[in-house]
């Protein structure tokens, strides 16, 4: 019906050319309607919807007039204008995104003649906002396209960068807004009947959902274009052997091809993208949480967690689940990608995809110890260099008693022992690691040699489309295996270093109910009424034992005793930093 319809010196549609005359002058006075107007009256997803409308009717009324153009090889001047109507269409949709961003950014407010009073109380705000990243406010086309990098990078051209030219993070790159969304959300998930142990990961996945189920979405439209490469390098191979469907395939292949390799850089780069800057968001709050941890610790956590594991976490653990987000996408599009390698595969040779299968099932389970073994080795490796961190660290703090009582060469001595120890997991993880590699990376080999030989054996019949289908498949195969092992590596490294940090963070912390919000009026900011205090867990040995103060405001106090009578206990006692057996205790 729509084939008949095509016009052959005039227009897409010469039976209803009324009615597209009648459909451009209204698209035309309902554009300039929307576009006249404020957003604040008909709404800002009106005003970018309707250039898409109008996009897409141009895009059909062009793709139209060219198959009229190419099939009947005739020029006619409305079938031009038709076609050249796309491009102004395309302009129009990205004025019409760019004018709603553009007055959402101002609040919504399109008066001019309005003005806010506090000018200049506003005025050092603007100039901060004018310092942040342009991506903070930058659109959706200049964030798929990265325009907004070019101020930074046309400045780089003219001249070196210093730290001034750096721009400011926007609000929710910044860290303290990280860690407060953090901490609001694993301290909701702690109060929650249901979540008695509220689970570190998941909690981070909640905080991040949105940025995570996006760029998984990227990276599933990354793996499905990629995979359109050997089908249609195998429709090409039929129309080069004279099998095409129709008469212009060619071209509409090649047209396809263009738009899935377009497509798959644009995803692959925004999947790049937005999972290291997922991966900085989490690296920070979790740098935040952890030096707030250190602060609250208790007496039994510190004796647990000294400054040289603490150091680790910050520089080792928090780093390496920073780095997890990029290869979290990884886990799971490698089984997609290998699931479409393998359709392809049975699609290209029949029933010889089977031995296909069967090499990446056995490399997979000889995989499984190998897997263990890392596991068990990194964190080895790890306790074996928080030992060493602390040795370090300490041996630093009291250098002078070590230059004073000439004991450089024993803990010279010592370190380079710890050292060997680390050196000895560090090998072993390394060495299955390497194992792990040479397995999967021989993998592909196996797979083709496999493959071949079964087609020679069961007598199916190999021509060029087959065998430039599957050496275009073989490379789909052969990334996801071999990026198993570091996937694999990544993991067990991103589980070592979530039980660590969630461990720490779950340790016990000062006891601040006795401290209250100072209020005028009060005699005592001070007081402890028989109390005792233990430096140990055991109540039954207290440090200190029945102990009356009282303390009056601007009154000053001296604490006078022996070495070793309890002076400075009692100091961190009034700070909340020994744990409190018997007795109450209340400072303001």
């Amino acid at each position: 019906m729509l084939g008949s319809g095509f016009s052959q010196d005039d227009s897409a549609y010469l039976p209803h050319w009324w009615l597209v005359t009648v459909c451009q002058g209204l698209n035309l006075i309902l554009t300039s309607f929307a576009f006249s107007i404020r957003p604040r009256f008909l709404g800002a997803a009106f005003v970018r919807f309707w250039p898409v409308l109008l996009t897409v009717y141009a895009a059909f009324i062009c793709s139209s007039s060219v198959v009229d153009i190419v099939a009947e090889k005739a020029l006619a001047v409305k079938a031009c204008l038709d076609i050249l109507s796309l491009p102004g269409a395309v302009l129009m949709l990205i004025y019409g995104i760019r004018h709603s961003h553009h007055e959402e950014g101002h609040g919504g407010s399109g008066n001019g003649l309005y003005k806010p009073l506090n000018t200049e109380a506003d005025s050092e705000v603007a100039d901060s906002d004018s310092q942040v990243t342009p991506f903070a406010k930058a659109g959706f086309f200049s964030r798929m396209s990265f325009w907004w990098l070019n101020p930074l990078m046309k400045m780089g051209y003219e001249k070196p960068l210093e730290d001034n030219d750096m721009p400011l993070l926007g609000a929710t790159d910044r860290a303290q807004n990280q860690y407060l969304m953090f901490m609001e959300k694993l301290n909701r998930e702690k109060q929650s009947p249901s979540h008695a142990t509220p689970s570190f990961f998941w909690t981070i996945v909640s905080c991040h959902k949105r940025a995570i189920l996006v760029s998984g979405f990227c990276a599933l439209l990354k793996v499905l274009t990629l995979s359109t490469g050997p089908m249609l390098l195998k429709a090409f191979i039929n129309v080069s052997l004279g099998k095409g469907s129709f008469k212009y395939e060619g071209f509409v292949l090649a047209a396809v091809m263009f738009v899935c390799k377009f497509c798959e850089s644009l995803s692959q780069r925004q999947w790049y993208f937005r999972t290291r800057r997922l991966g900085l968001q989490v690296r920070s709050f979790l740098s935040a949480a952890i030096y707030k941890k250190q602060q609250k610790l208790s007496n039994a956590a510190k004796m647990k967690h000294s400054s040289g594991e603490i150091m680790n976490y910050v520089t080792v653990d928090a780093y390496r689940i920073g780095e997890f987000p990029y290869w979290f996408h990884q886990t799971w599009t490698t089984s997609v990608q290998l699931c479409i390698a393998l359709a392809i595969l049975y699609n290209a040779v029949g029933a010889a995809m089977l031995s296909s299968l069967v090499v990446i099932i056995i490399t997979v389970l000889c995989n499984a110890p190998l897997a263990k073994l890392q596991h068990k080795y990194q964190s080895k490796l790890m306790e074996a260099q928080d030992v060493r961190l602390k040795a370090m660290t300490e041996s630093l703090v009291h250098m002078k008693v070590l230059k004073l009582y000439a004991w450089e060469a024993h803990f010279k001595k010592v370190i380079e022992g710890l050292r060997e120890v680390e050196y000895k997991w560090l090998t072993a993880f390394q060495l299955r690691r390497a194992y792990n590699s040479f397995l999967f990376w021989s993998s592909p080999v196996l797979v083709s040699a496999a493959t071949f030989l079964t087609c020679y054996l069961l007598k199916i019949p190999l021509d060029a489309s087959n065998v430039f289908t599957f050496v275009a498949t073989l490379r789909l195969v052969q990334d996801p295996i071999r990026q198993i092992p570091d996937v694999i590596g990544v993991v067990i490294q991103a589980k070592v270093a979530f039980t660590r940090i969630s461990k720490f963070l779950d340790a016990p912390e000062l006891n601040g109910q006795a401290r209250k919000k100072y209020y005028f009026g009060i005699d005592y900011p001070i007081a402890m009424n028989s109390c005792s205090f233990s430096w140990d867990e055991n109540p039954l040995k207290p440090t200190l034992k029945n102990i009356n103060l009282a303390v009056k405001v601007g009154e000053k106090v001296a604490i006078c005793g022996e070495v070793g009578s309890g002076k400075s206990t009692l100091l961190a006692a009034v700070l909340g930093e020994v744990p409190k057996t018997e007795g109450t205790v209340c400072f303001y």
